[in-house]
């Protein structure tokens, strides 16, 4: 598009994270405008998963991160291994919920980003229903291969959208600020409350 940048338009289809397993197929028109700003995403899914099961698997994330009576530590999540501890994997689900936004908000055109490691993660207990995690997360950057360490902070309760907050700090970057806003179940994000890193 003159003046814009580029537009593609996208036939997908999602699996789920875990299991791998069909989630349903998606059409998406992404706009790289020329100036360094996030992508404009327009994303239709006909989910393939049942909507009741999907809410029965968050319920279930969801119960073993709320009732802890120590909030969770955890550090390099997966392990040098690269394997993940089964009492750990909500704390990494939700990490790669939250992430998802920043890489999101990151890529370019020509640059992307997978999530390589949590370094660490810290559960807040709160009096409310929300759960809340600070992540110190490693983004891959891809062409670079340059690693990218941001903090995130996220609150999410079941049903209600997620809420992320982060900066990103690289050697060519310096700092990057930003936040991300979708519905969704543990994928998705809730603005509750102002946070201050």
């Amino acid at each position: 598009i003159p003046d814009s940048g580029h537009k593609y338009y996208l036939q997908l289809t999602a699996e789920d994270y875990q299991s791998g397993a069909d989630a349903g197929s998606c059409l998406a028109t992404v706009l790289y405008p020329k100036k360094a700003a996030a992508p404009v995403v327009t994303v239709k899914c006909t989910p393939t998963q049942d909507q009741k099961q999907i809410q029965e698997e968050d319920n279930r994330l969801y119960q073993a991160l709320r009732h802890q009576t120590k909030p969770i530590t955890a550090n390099n999540i997966p392990d040098s291994y690269g394997n993940i501890d089964p009492a750990l994997q909500p704390v990494w689900a939700l990490a790669v919920a939250g992430s998802s936004y920043i890489m999101w908000e990151k890529s370019r055109e020509n640059l992307g980003y997978f999530m390589a490691q949590v370094k660490s993660a810290k559960q807040w207990l709160r009096k409310d229903e929300f759960i809340e995690f600070d992540y110190t997360v490693l983004l891959h950057e891809i062409p670079t291969q340059e690693m990218i360490s941001c903090h995130m902070r996220l609150t999410w309760l079941p049903g209600r959208p997620l809420k992320v907050k982060y900066f990103c700090a690289s050697e060519n970057q310096g700092l990057d600020e930003g936040s991300g806003v979708e519905s969704g179940s543990a994928a998705g994000i809730l603005q509750d409350r102002a946070v201050n890193f």
